[in-house]
């Protein structure tokens, strides 16, 4: 039987350079590939085995009301979120959480308004 492995959500971005730089500096992930553009219009990023792509999105067709919200499963939420506040400063005001559907978990907006949720079952 076929199977899925595997999903790789792509991210719309308004300003590629500025996105590349918070993603790998507030979160910690690294450019796996990117096209030949400068700053480039597709690029795929990692950080522990996951992978997410960012593409560019100009004003035309950009919808702020199309955002969506990616959420990560993780170990630990309590300390990936102090890990993050090491790294930069996204995340001072930011607490973990128990929610009534049974998961710890904590959320951030980038910088286009994406809702990233990092969390884990209880």
């Amino acid at each position: 039987m076929a199977r899925l492995r595997e999903v790789h959500p792509v991210i719309e971005v308004g300003d590629m350079a500025r996105s590349l730089a918070w993603y790998r500096y507030e979160l910690g992930f690294e450019v796996v590939f990117a096209d030949a553009d400068s700053p480039p219009s597709y690029a795929g990023l990692e950080r522990d085995g996951v992978q997410v792509h960012l593409q560019a999105h100009h004003e035309e067709g950009w919808s702020e009301s199309r955002r969506v919200q990616y959420r990560f499963l993780v170990d630990d939420p309590d300390e990936l979120l102090n890990h993050f506040r090491q790294h930069g400063d996204a995340f001072a005001t930011r607490s973990v959480a128990d929610t009534a559907w049974g998961t710890r978990e904590f959320g951030i907006y980038d910088p286009d308004g994406n809702a990233l949720f990092f969390y884990r079952d209880r």
